[in-house]
């Protein structure tokens, strides 16, 4: 059986809003586990010992990095902030709709974290060159991932769509 669309619903706009915000708070979820840790590690390392010996420029990939994960927190909660706030105000499609922003900036800053992290530790263990190298290789990784991938299924969906024809 082909067919473009295997995944269609029969469902109403409220039931499908539900739906959505419902994926949405479990992406948020997945990803907040992993900035809360981050977060956290990222909050003690200036009271190491060591702290003092940092270079100027690995307590600028510090700062940046810190600012970084602390915006990304803020925003993985802006979701659940909004909703609260607007709770039976009948604005579930706002909430859907800057939800999916939010997410995608979240993890921008959460990779940019995480990048400014592995730099940081790597600078410190290694060189600076070393250091921003793989930083380099990271950053390319999570665009490739994060991405080039998706988009790249959604042009296939869209070649697709438009051929009327499905390879599934």
């Amino acid at each position: 059986m082909s067919d473009a669309h295997p995944y269609r619903r029969e469902e109403s706009e409220a039931e499908r809003l539900d739906r959505n915000f419902g994926e949405q708070l479990q992406e948020v979820r997945i990803a907040q586990a992993g900035v809360q840790i981050l977060f956290a590690f990222l909050l003690t390392i200036p009271f190491q010992q060591r702290f003092s010996a940092l270079t100027d420029l690995q307590r600028d990939i510090y700062v940046a990095t810190l600012v970084s994960i602390a915006i990304s927190t803020l925003v993985f909660m802006t979701p659940v902030a909004m909703h609260r706030m607007l709770f039976r105000e009948g604005l579930k499609d706002f909430v859907v709709r800057h939800t999916d922003t939010l997410i995608g900036t979240g993890l921008f800053f959460l990779g940019a974290g995480i990048i400014g992290g592995v730099v940081l530790v790597l600078d410190v263990l290694l060189s600076h060159t070393t250091a921003f190298w793989i930083g380099g290789s990271l950053a390319l990784l999570a665009i490739a991932l994060w991405v080039v991938l998706p988009l790249t299924q959604r042009r296939r969906r869209s070649r697709e769509d438009a051929d009327g024809s499905s390879t599934d």
